[in-house]
């Protein structure tokens, strides 16, 4: 009958130069796990690439110049008008900037949540005064966590924004440049407005006539388009969970 296996460590030592045996080495100690390693976005490296190309191109006029005259490749052709309607021409830029500019601010913005914080910090901000009228300490640093939980919500609502905020920096620089250089290669810069000869180069201050009156433009349709994909997500949240909002109302 064959022979069991040796002795094990806790019973003696193993000889130096000792072969063959069929007890296992003691395990080492596990090394601690190292930080997760950092996942590559194209989406993050994207609009890293944008903001940075942004502020390049605030500081660079060949750059600037090079980035706009790109964007006139198709928006020349498309809203051009042959030089004959600068006003049309710059209403339709100004559409196509604060529509891809809301695009951007509403993929970056999740606005069930921001709905929910601003809700939460409103309520909180009533319970937190009451509590500092009181006067005591143990209501005040009773509410501490939840300030904390907070603070950490607006913090990941405000990373949130900057992305889109990436995009929004590239696309209006980028667009305002390309009306610049638009209205600088007409033969005819006045425009009537109102039955006024405006003179779209003439500046008041450091700042020519023609960005005021584009700003007209794209102010106004920023706050539309954002207000109005920010309507149409809640909107859509609410049909989609419409049987949950009922039942809690019912037993509200």
């Amino acid at each position: 009958m064959a022979a069991g296996p040796g002795p094990g460590p806790s019973d003696a030592p193993l000889p130096s130069g000792a072969e063959g045996t069929s007890e296992e080495a003691p395990e080492s100690p596990a090394r601690p796990a190292g930080p997760p390693v950092p996942q590559f976005k194209f989406s993050t490296f994207i609009l890293t690439f944008l903001f940075v190309l942004g502020i390049l191109m605030l500081f660079d006029t060949s750059t600037r110049n090079g980035v706009a005259n790109a964007f006139g490749l198709l928006l020349a052709p498309l809203i051009g008008f042959g030089q004959h309607d600068i006003l049309l021409t710059m209403f339709f830029a100004g559409l196509i900037e604060m529509a891809l500019t809301a695009v951007a601010y509403n993929w970056a913005t999740d606005w069930v949540k921001t709905a929910r914080v601003q809700s939460w910090s409103g309520a909180f901000r009533k319970v937190q005064m009451a509590a500092i009228r009181s006067g005591k300490k143990d209501r005040i640093d009773a509410l501490k966590p939840h300030q904390n939980e907070i603070t950490k919500l607006t913090g990941e609502l405000s990373i949130s924004q900057l992305k889109g905020m990436a995009v929004t920096w590239f696309l209006v620089i980028a667009i305002y440049t390309w009306v610049g250089l638009f209205i600088a290669s007409l033969p005819d810069k006045v425009v009537d407005i109102g039955g006024a000869a405006v003179n779209l180069t003439h500046t008041i201050g450091p700042i020519p006539d023609w960005i005021i009156l584009f700003s007209l433009y794209t102010f106004p349709l920023s706050y539309v388009l954002r207000r109005a994909f920010k309507h149409y997500s809640l909107r859509r949240y609410e049909l989609a969970h419409m049987d949950d909002l009922g039942a809690a109302g019912s037993i509200a």
